[in-house]
């Protein structure tokens, strides 16, 4: 089964991060990642990706037009089982409790800790086998 994790931000420069970080997981084929740069486009290419194959969402808080927390709620309802992580480079406390209200499983501060991420991954992986 191919198993997709999206990953949404409208900074350039985080597709090739991620790709670079998972790079060997990429190549041996244990998941695919889709990159979105704004949450509409997310939205449209969750449509795209059939169930149960999405099995995690990234997602930036701070975009342009639609931002990661405006978003959770569509997640929340079309995908209930889809686990969401937002990433910020503001953890305040206040981010984090909106994060956590509106739906989120957790929330990174940037810059990313990947091996923490790498464990979150593995996890989500390990319940869609």
């Amino acid at each position: 089964m191919n198993v997709y994790i999206l990953v949404v931000d409208d900074e350039s420069d985080v597709e090739a991060l991620f790709r670079q970080q998972f790079r060997r997981d990429l190549r041996a084929g244990r998941f695919q990642m889709e990159f979105a740069p704004s949450a509409a486009d997310a939205l449209k290419l969750a449509a795209e990706v059939r169930d149960p194959s999405l099995i995690l969402i990234l997602s930036d808080i701070n975009m342009p037009g639609m931002s990661g927390l405006d978003m959770l709620p569509h997640v929340r309802a079309d995908y209930p089982h889809v686990p969401v992580i937002m990433i910020t480079a503001y953890g305040d406390a206040e981010t984090r409790r909106k994060a956590i209200e509106r739906g989120a499983v957790a929330l990174l501060t940037k810059p990313i800790d990947f091996a923490q991420l790498r464990q979150e991954i593995d996890t989500r992986l390990e319940q869609a086998a």
